[in-house]
């Protein structure tokens, strides 16, 4: 499917990020259909922060598939829950049985929208009594779970938790033709799409393979900044295509049910 060619920047539609003091830090949020690298290290709110996009987003209507390969769906929506946000409020449909598939996809209401929250860890012991146990036949399950959400739910908004995970269920041999593939597929069906990626401890690539960093048309990355005794999570703008940019990086808290990003001594530095 091709992709619209604007005639000017107004026609861009944008998605926010629901984080407090971000978004004017890049022309007002996310291009619709961009693929995004939600990155750090451990403990910086990759999840959290990509579910809250989704959150929100189903709130106005649009439907969301967050695909997680590591937790299970009821620790997953227990940690929202803690969280405090109120999933009453949006339509949540829960995958883990692969024979349903066409089942939930079908029953996704795209005129009020929801999230639907497939468990791949459920779904991979059901696979594995299926005898499909080749990386392949892994990573062409996956993108046939993405086709269907997008052609029969209408589904407007992705989520990957997480690349490392797939990376250890899928053969990521050919790594570079295969991520290079995979992010065209996501391209063409013009989902909205995070990815999230664990960084290296070593700080020194956005994600495993390298690669990833310029296939992605955006990199947030989140990070943990220790002063003294007080460690401060931070999030920043690595790139973002079609979209002028503030690269500095910001403070982040959560609180009040609300995502911030605090820049210009706010809070104290130490």
């Amino acid at each position: 499917m091709a992709r619209e060619i604007f005639k000017n920047k107004e026609q861009i539609q944008r998605i926010s990020t629901y984080i407090d003091g971000f978004d004017e830090h890049m022309q007002g949020g996310i291009p619709q259909g961009h693929i995004v690298l939600v990155t750090g290290v451990a403990g910086t709110m990759k999840s959290s922060l990509a579910f809250n996009i989704l959150y929100h987003e189903a709130t106005k209507g649009k439907v969301g598939v967050y695909l997680s390969l590591e937790q299970g769906y009821a620790s997953l929506l227990n940690h929202f829950v803690n969280m405090n946000y109120d999933l009453d409020q949006i339509n949540i449909m829960i995958l883990s049985d692969i024979s349903k598939i066409n089942e939930a996809m079908s029953s996704i209401d795209q005129d009020k929208g929801g999230l639907l929250i497939i468990d791949l860890g459920t779904i991979r012991k059901q696979v594995g009594a299926m005898q499909i146990s080749t990386g392949k036949d892994w990573l062409n399950l996956i993108k046939n779970i993405i086709r269907k959400s997008k052609e029969m739910g209408g589904c407007d908004h992705f989520c990957l938790d997480s690349l490392s995970a797939l990376y250890v269920l899928a053969d990521f041999q050919q790594a570079r033709t295969k991520l290079f593939k995979l992010f065209e597929f996501l391209r063409d069906l013009q989902i909205t799409s995070f990815l999230i990626s664990e960084m290296p401890l070593t700080k020194d690539s956005y994600s495993e393979y390298g690669v990833e960093d310029y296939l992605a048309d955006g990199i947030i990355n989140l990070d943990l900044a220790r002063r003294q005794r007080k460690v401060t999570r931070e999030i920043s703008i690595v790139k973002m295509r079609g979209t002028k940019c503030n690269h500095d990086v910001f403070s982040l808290e959560y609180s009040g049910k609300k995502f911030r990003a605090m820049y210009g001594g706010k809070i104290p530095l130490i």
